[in-house]
């Protein structure tokens, strides 16, 4: 004891004290777990994968119609200049999907994911029926690629809030413990659109020939979006919002009852936009960085692989469409297994194989596919495949849960679509660009690799959130028997705790 009457070394005991009292987790009650709407769940899925299988029907028929394209609306260019104005126009609806995303992704977190879903579906499915619509360069000159250059920018700017509102809506209304699995059925719609799209323009090219799908069956394709716009849009107004944002909505309406400036302020566009950028930039970074190495590797195989084969490398096109869309097929078949995978092992030990597995494998993929014959080349397609599932059934799982709840869409929104917009749409003009500048038919792959770096970097910084409650939102279960054990255990982790510390201060003052 001291003159005090305190035994030695009290004040680092107390310092510890209330360093482990801050660290000590509160037990769960009944309060902080949701059980899951089971067939709401399944409709919310549903939903937002046919938004996503719409918008890439579109990018199917546009990457295996990109020749025929060239030229119905750019005749009067060679044969290469016509692919590239033809990836220049695809490209350019890239360019306005950030401004999409700025628009409606704080739009999203203010009135609700629901309501910005039917909007982006509405603008998808007419600007993709309108191009089918569209008069030909022998008809109206220079007006038909304005026109067309017109369509393709109202799909970019719609399509801003598309990808990150449908992740934001699953993610939301997903049991933690399968966010991965039900996220994978968005991408799984995606290569699904992709598939329908491009294998529709492959019986069209065996039915009717290359003079036929010049002449007037190019059309087709895109105006069967407009059914397809109509069930999309009926399933969505059907929609609830999701359970996470009407209880942020009302805490916020609870703290302030009558509204504030500031409370506006903080609701408002440029209020949010500030606090995404000020106090959340790391997790943007991530996001961007994970987002490349996704889109990159996406955009090589479904847009300009199908070019390469047959522009690059003399393929037959409907050999090279035949191999790009067995690709397609068999990552539809295993996304939800990767899915399911990630929900087990975690995002990161996923993301992490696959971006080495890419920066090793992407030169043997193109030595395979630059081979004679089909066995090869087939076998190169599907090594790009297995590589591209690793990222496609793992990223709606993993990028919402970067960001909070109230600012979910909105940050996902602006993060996923300036990444997309630099580095994944740009893909298949960049890749024409350099092999047609170089001459060397290797360009793809190093592209890849360098993808993979990125992307690698950014696995290091991600921290683990499978099986984790989205970050201002309630844990979610199954049912109200996992709640129940959910509780018991976190009870029983949290007296656990107790006891250490007291354990521990114990020692300390002995």
């Amino acid at each position: 004891m001291d003159t005090h009457g305190r035994r030695p070394g009290g004040p680092r005991v107390d310092q510890l004290h209330r360093t482990l009292l801050r660290r000590r987790k509160r037990a769960l009650s009944a309060a902080d777990v949701a059980v899951a709407d089971l067939p709401k769940v399944r409709i919310a899925v549903g939903a937002a994968a046919l938004g996503n299988t719409m918008e890439w029907f579109d990018f199917g028929v546009y990457a295996y119609l990109a020749g025929t394209l060239g030229k119905v609306f750019f005749p009067s260019s060679s044969p290469g200049t016509q692919v590239v104005s033809t990836f220049a126009t695809f490209a350019a609806a890239f360019l306005v999907r950030p401004l999409g995303g700025f628009v409606f992704g704080p739009l999203g977190d203010r009135i609700g994911r629901q309501k910005v879903l039917a909007i982006t579906m509405i603008m998808m499915a007419a600007s993709t029926f309108a191009v089918g619509l569209l008069p030909s360069h022998a008809s109206v000159g220079l007006l038909a690629p304005l026109l067309l250059l017109v369509c393709r920018l109202v799909q970019g700017f719609s399509t801003g809030g598309e990808y990150a509102g449908a992740t934001t809506y699953i993610a939301e209304y997903a049991p933690d413990r399968r966010r991965g699995f039900l996220g994978s059925w968005l991408d799984f719609g995606t290569f699904v659109g992709y598939s329908l799209g491009s294998g529709l323009v492959t019986v069209l090219t065996v039915s009717v020939g290359s003079d036929g799908l010049e002449s007037w069956a190019w059309r087709i394709p895109f105006l069967v979006a407009g059914p397809l716009g109509v069930v999309g849009l009926y399933m969505r107004l059907k929609l609830e919002d999701t359970p996470a944002f009407k209880e942020e909505a009302a805490q916020a309406a609870r703290a302030a009852p009558g509204g504030t400036a500031v409370d506006e302020a903080r609701q408002s566009g440029g209020g949010r936009l500030k606090e995404i950028f000020t106090d959340h930039w790391q997790a943007m970074l991530i996001c961007m960085g994970l987002v490349l190495l996704y889109n990159v590797t996406n955009y090589m195989v479904t847009s300009y692989l199908p070019t390469y084969m047959t522009d690059t490398l003399d393929m037959g096109d409907t050999t090279a469409q035949l191999l790009v869309l067995g690709t397609m097929l068999l990552v539809v078949l295993t996304i939800t297994l990767v899915g399911r995978t990630s929900d087990r092992w975690g995002r990161r030990p996923v993301f992490m194989t696959g971006s080495v597995a890419l920066i090793a494998l992407s030169v043997p993929a193109f030595l395979l596919i630059r081979q004679g014959g089909i066995a090869l080349p087939a076998v190169g397609c599907a090594i790009l495949g297995l590589l591209l599932v690793t990222f496609a059934g793992t990223s709606a799982a993993t990028l919402p849960a970067l960001f909070p709840t109230r600012m979910r869409y909105g940050a996902l929104s602006i993060a996923f679509n300036i990444s997309v917009s630099l580095f994944g749409g740009t893909t298949p003009l960049v890749a024409s660009a350099l092999v047609a500048a170089t001459g060397n038919d290797m360009v793809p792959a190093y592209y890849l690799m360098v993808a993979g770096v990125i992307g690698l970097i950014s696995t290091v910084f991600l921290y683990e959130t499978a099986g984790q409650p989205l970050s201002g939102s309630r844990a979610m279960v199954e049912t109200p028997g996992q709640a129940r054990r959910l509780v018991a255990r976190s009870r029983t982790a949290a007296g656990r705790q107790a006891r250490d510390l007291w354990i521990r201060l114990r020692g300390r003052r002995s």
